[in-house]
């Protein structure tokens, strides 16, 4: 208990931004695995298409990549609180729109893909543009390493509660009225979007200030965020199939979305209080170490799922991958966000284009990650698609650890040489 306390009084010792900028995404991380996971999974039940699947997540991609854009103008008239708290909210409108379409053919598809992607363009941008003015390299690990650890823990308590709700509820009878399992998702996305307002309120009390207007839209970088883009390319493979790959996998050969949640509880919680304990901890020089483990942990887990292609194999590869993903974005968002705060430092230009010029980076690889998955299912078969892409890309992501090696250099050099 004694700990637990300096614990909290650490926190309280935060500035009033960074404490609500956690606090807000503690609340988001309630939401998050509900995108992430049963929109994949709602997707897979009505259409039992995994390329719908990949086809639905690459417009979503789509749509975070346009919002991006629109936002950066959008920032020049609105405050950028306002713009993050609308992400949060269309992010549960989107979803609730999505669920009421009856059919999920192609244009469905890609119209509500592009407008949940729209709402999650508002939100991640605007959060890693709070995030990079509201905290220095001395704190982000602490910042991040709360961060995952909010993330994991709602990763393994929020997709046990609602994949144990959508069973108890489907098929249940209320007042002469069968529950389908259609409608239990609906009361699932009713409750998301009453988290999103309450997660508004509190992102409201913080000061944030909008970075100073100047352009955004750049072609030419120096060599340090040209690396950097690279970096987040390779990050985009591998996000894409993140989020929608466990859910196609689970529900192929394993069963439903309980199991889901049952399998990613069995590694989550000790990964959340190992990246809070690293968070906390590590000190900005220990990032690569952390960096390297993570895509070592994911590449094995990648390997057991295309060997295996069972039960057992997915449940390999789930337990790496919950493991993996918090310590990956531990050291990865503090190393973007050196690499930004330098190259502003040498290019003088407003903090959003490289919060900008990194989505585009992200969008290229989640789009080539995504495409190859069409295309091996395409003109090979899904099956193969499913045991491969995810070998093939997470063996081109272990190319991230020399590059981020010289990212980390770079940037310690320039700053050191003033």
């Amino acid at each position: 208990m004694n700990r637990l306390q300096k614990e909290y009084l650490f926190f309280k010792e935060q500035e009033l931004n960074v404490r609500t900028l956690l606090k807000t995404n503690l609340l988001y991380a309630l939401v998050l695995p509900v995108v992430e996971i049963f929109v994949g999974a709602y997707v897979m039940r009505n259409t039992s298409d995994p390329m719908m699947v990949a086809f639905y997540q690459l417009f979503m991609y789509i749509g975070v990549l346009s919002t991006s854009l629109v936002n950066g103008f959008l920032l020049k008239y609105m405050s950028v609180k306002t713009l993050y708290a609308a992400g949060i909210l269309l992010s549960g409108v989107s979803m609730f729109a999505m669920m009421l379409v009856k059919s999920l053919g192609i244009l469905e598809l890609g119209i509500t893909g592009f407008s949940l992607g729209a709402a999650s363009g508002f939100f991640w941008t605007n959060r890693y543009l709070l995030t990079l003015n509201n905290t220095k390299d001395g704190n982000r690990n602490y910042f991040f390493g709360m961060e995952s650890f909010f993330f994991s823990i709602t990763s393994i308590t929020v997709p046990l509660v609602i994949g144990a709700f959508l069973s108890f509820l489907e098929g249940t009878t209320i007042l002469s009225y069968t529950i389908h399992i259609n409608q239990a998702y609906l009361l699932v996305t009713l409750g998301v979007n009453i988290i999103t307002l309450y997660t508004v309120s509190v992102l409201w009390r913080g000061k944030f200030k909008n970075p100073i207007q100047k352009d955004f839209i750049y072609l030419r970088f120096c060599a340090l965020w040209r690396k950097m883009l690279l970096l987040s390319s390779l990050k985009g493979m591998v996000q894409g199939f993140l989020v929608t790959a466990p859910a196609i996998l689970v529900l192929k050969l394993v069963g439903d979305e309980g199991a889901l949640g049952l399998i990613q509880s069995i590694s989550g919680a000790l990964t959340a209080v190992l990246v809070y304990i690293l968070g906390r901890m590590a000190k900005p020089e220990d990032r690569l170490k952390i960096f390297g483990s993570g895509l070592l942990i994911f590449f094995i887990g990648t390997l057991f799922n295309g060997i295996l292609f069972s039960a057992t194999g997915v449940l390999l590869f789930v337990l790496c991958k919950t493991i993996f993903q918090p310590l990956f974005d531990l050291a990865y968002n503090p190393i973007m966000m050196q690499a930004a705060d330098t190259a502003k430092k040498i290019e003088n230009r407003n903090e959003y284009t490289y919060i900008f010029s990194h989505e585009w980076g992200l969008f290229l690889g989640r789009a080539s990650g995504l495409i190859l998955f069409l295309c091996l299912a395409y003109y090979i078969s899904q099956d193969f698609a499913l045991k491969y892409a995810l070998v093939i890309v997470a063996s081109i992501q272990l190319l991230a650890y020399p590059l981020a090696k010289n990212i980390i250099a770079s940037s310690v050099k320039i700053v050191k040489g003033g």
